[in-house]
């Protein structure tokens, strides 16, 4: 039996399941009644980590944005992993929408973990590695208690537990 146990704590999505979420999204929206003979849009950019929705008005703007949404809540994605970056007016009287997945652990929240951890006084040591962050103790069920801890900080990211030794 292992001395000491740990696992880290990640904010990833899987850019697949995105892109198949996307792919049923866009079928859903070729065949849906109230965008026949609308501009109805949507773009992944890999690159950017960006999703871009055009349509002819704000209201199919939302329209679109919650399809894609709930697309991506049936791949396992949460909500929480995009964010609305910006909507603007587009060319021929379009709104556009850059909807951008957040998919890092940046130092902001990666230091809130951390310090949440250690003001709950749970029997770990968290440290910072990079975009995620190791949690180690000699317990599991210590390690259990900081995973409640995290999840109920309810932080805007889409927070993933991966190896648990």
């Amino acid at each position: 039996m292992a001395d000491e146990h740990s696992f880290d704590i990640s904010a990833s999505i899987d850019m697949m399941e995105v892109k198949n979420a996307l792919e049923v999204a866009k079928k859903e929206v070729a065949n849906r009644f109230d965008f026949k003979g609308l501009k109805a849009e949507i773009e992944l950019d890999e690159k950017d980590k960006t999703i871009t929705l055009l349509s002819s008005s704000d209201s199919k703007i939302d329209a679109l944005k919650d399809i894609v949404i709930s697309k991506l809540i049936k791949r396992e994605i949460p909500p929480v992993a995009l964010s609305e970056k910006s909507r603007e007016n587009a060319s021929g009287g379009n709104t556009k929408c850059i909807l951008k997945l957040n998919d890092t652990l940046d130092s902001d929240n990666a230091k809130k973990i951390t310090k949440a951890i250690k003001e709950a006084k749970i029997k770990v040591n968290a440290s910072i590695r990079g975009d995620e962050v190791r949690v180690v103790s000699k317990s599991i069920d210590e390690l259990q208690n900081t995973i409640k801890l995290v999840k109920g900080l309810n932080l805007e990211l889409p927070l993933s537990f991966k190896n648990l030794k």
